[in-house]
């Protein structure tokens, strides 16, 4: 069946849609109201001339869909689905963090407290989450410190002949031992850190104050200075306030700013009415996949600023034949811009929809259509009623402002500063390489083995501005035996541009050579050979990050270590280095399968592993005297070895002798 036929058949239900290209990779997944009104209306003119939609439509040869029963369980499995798959059209957020808990482990005889960012259902008590991440860190040390509660891994459902260190200095109660402290003493100590955690600190400071009253009474002054420390700690606890909301309760405030096709994010979270953390998202290659039409003669489902898919709630036209499916409008005639309600809309769902902690009120720099559905959600999820709000005048609003301030800043320090544009990049390359040209394509080479063995090489390349991976090049040294990189160099340039000579294809702008001098002569050695004598070439060299320009090695090209020209090639070579790295552990593993030493008695795999890392191949390995193998196996075990060596090959090219 094929696409369009497909269409004909998806009911009219809630659920989400899976586009996927042709191998079968899920590239976009969208939730609708009514399945197979929202995925004909992808087929419309208009919504083809969007430059999302466009793309996606063109490399989208099946669909797939979920049906539920409402809008709200289609959104829940919209996030799953998104995280799940990381389809490329879809907005992913790439920050993953989450922020820690501290646990009480009330359900052992003698709980403990420690940090943890995974909630179970287990019996025990979790407090937070806190803001910033250290923040919990430094309160279990403190609780460590000053309530004398371990957090060590030590077994305490049973007791040990001698407590550790930490009871010496006077850091913990000591239940590990029978006798130092009371299941009763520990009991009130542990009631105490729940007091002290769950921020009730009047009623925890009046018993502290009582007990350390009645033990000087009772000329316990040990015992009171412990109560007393604990006093002050709780003093010392209570936080000061900086920026109060007009309610003073929990809330998360979203900022943005967008400009040259790339977007910075500043999320703010108050607690108790005071900023306790910050967090940043960035986002530069929104251009391909979140645009949006803006054009007045489009139907009014289209219209609004606010969708980023069509509509599902205007019936589409019936499929036509796929001949007339589509008349192309030229996108540039339509115009295309960033939809940040579209955005703000896929951005909530992954940040809330999987959180154990959601703030009562979470506000947003503008409203987006799923917003009351995501709210009602959230509500339903957390058993209290949460706000999500894009608010428009008041107090509210001035605090958005705020974060958009911030964000503009964020935006300012990334790109701005570390990133200006890539024409700018260009020229300063050209003038500190002294090209003849604007450098467009650039290609780095990269060596990669362990002491000879497996030795490959890769070639990746940089064009306009961005890594062009569909023309990255790998390749298996083939004329060279041992550890000689200058050699392997020679070898890989010299076939990979007779190979560009022979079929007369242009040359990059830029050689790039991951090495030094020797590496860099190589090449230029290799490209001699072929008559090649006016090409640029270039290497970067490890540690120092200096690079040479052949021709003027005298002159080496020392960088600012924030130059975004010297970023650049880092980038490049760092790039150039990862490729082939990945391909000579993916050769490694090959040979480790196939490796002549399994047939060995004795030899497993891990003796087989020593052997090659010692002597790096098969090939040395096979040279090896019988004392230089017993300098990783055992005498018995290299003579075995020696011996299958020495035993000839039987000659597989004699026809058997036929009785």
């Amino acid at each position: 069946m094929d696409l369009y036929q497909k269409i004909r058949t998806i009911p009219a239900q809630p659920g989400c849609y899976l586009y996927k290209n042709a191998e079968g990779e899920v590239i976009y997944v969208g939730k609708a109201k009514n399945l197979r009104a929202r995925v004909r209306s992808y087929f419309l003119e208009a919504s083809q001339a969007n430059a999302k939609t466009g793309s996606l439509m063109r490399e989208a040869v099946d669909v797939e869909y979920i049906t539920v029963d409402n809008e709200r369980e289609a959104l829940a499995l919209e996030n799953n689905l998104i995280k799940q798959r990381k389809p490329r059209f879809n907005i992913l957020l790439r920050d993953d963090k989450t922020y820690p808990y501290i646990k009480l482990t009330m359900g052992d005889r003698y709980p403990k407290v420690f940090v943890t960012r995974r909630l179970r259902k287990d019996g025990g008590l979790y407090f937070g989450p806190y803001f910033p991440g250290n923040l919990a860190h430094r309160l279990v040390d403190l609780i460590h410190r000053s309530f004398l509660i371990p957090s060590c891994k030590v077994d305490l459902s049973r007791y040990h002949p001698r407590a550790c260190l930490q009871y010496y200095i006077k850091r913990c109660l000591g239940p590990c031992v029978e006798g130092l402290t009371t299941p009763e003493a520990y009991k009130q100590t542990i009631r105490d850190v729940q007091l002290f955690l769950e921020g009730r600190t009047s009623e925890l400071e009046s018993l502290l104050t009582k007990r350390m009253t009645a033990a000087a009474e009772n000329e316990q002054f040990e015992l009171a200075a412990r109560l007393r420390d604990q006093i002050v700690t709780v003093h010392q606890m209570q936080d000061k306030q900086r920026i109060a909301t007009a309610d003073n309760e929990d809330a998360d405030v979203f900022g943005y700013h967008y400009e040259n096709h790339m977007l910075a994010v500043n999320l703010f979270h108050m607690r108790g009415g005071k900023i306790v953390d910050r967090r940043d998202f960035f986002w530069e290659d929104l251009p391909e996949f979140l645009t949006e039409t803006l054009n007045e003669s489009l139907p009014e489902e289209f219209e609004s600023p606010s969708r980023i898919e069509p509509s599902p709630n205007t019936s589409a036209p019936e499929i036509p034949e796929a001949a007339d499916l589509v008349q192309h409008t030229p996108i540039a005639e339509l115009g295309s811009a960033f939809s940040p309600a579209a955005f703000f809309s896929a951005l909530l769902k992954q940040l809330y929809l999987d959180q154990s902690y959601i703030p009562r009120s979470i506000l947003v720099p503008i409203d987006f259509p799923d917003r009351a559905i995501l709210a009602d959600l959230l509500s339903e999820r957390t058993g209290h009623r949460i706000e999500l709000a894009a608010p428009q005048r008041g107090d509210k609003r001035s605090l958005v402002d705020l974060v958009c301030q911030n964000a503009r800043q964020s935006y300012d320090q990334r790109f701005r500063v570390l990133q200006p544009s890539i024409k700018a990049i260009q020229e300063s390359l050209q003038e500190a390489l002294t090209l003849e040209e604007l450098p467009t394509r650039i290609e780095c080479f990269d060596i990669s083995h362990i002491q000879g063995a497996e030795t490959v090489a890769s070639m990746v390349v940089w064009e306009d501005g961005a890594m062009k991976k569909s023309d990255y090049r790998k390749f298996q040294v083939k004329t060279v035996s041992g550890v000689d990189d200058f050699a392997s160099m020679r070898e890989i340039i010299h076939r990979r541009y007779k190979r560009l000579q022979d079929d007369k294809k242009l040359f990059p702008s830029l050689i790039l050579i991951d090495g030094g001098l020797g590496q860099l002569h190589s090449a230029a050695d290799a490209l001699a050979e072929l008559g090649i004598t006016l090409q640029p070439l270039a290497s970067i060299a490890k540690k120092e990050e200096i690079i040479y320009v052949y021709g003027q090695e005298n002159d080496p090209v020392i960088l600012d270590r924030r130059s975004p020209v010297l970023h650049l090639m880092q980038k490049i070579r760092d790039e150039s280095h990862r490729f082939a790295v990945t391909y000579h552990r993916k050769r490694r593993q090959m040979r480790d399968r196939d490796s002549e030493l399994d047939a060995i008695a004795g030899v497993g795999p891990r003796t087989r592993q020593r052997l090659l890392e010692h002597f790096g191949s098969i090939r040395a390995l096979k040279q090896a005297t019988p004392d230089a193998l017993t300098a990783v196996v055992n005498a018995a075990t290299a003579a075995r070895i020696r011996s299958h060596f020495d035993t000839p090959a039987p000659n597989t090219n004699t026809l058997p002798v036929l009785n």
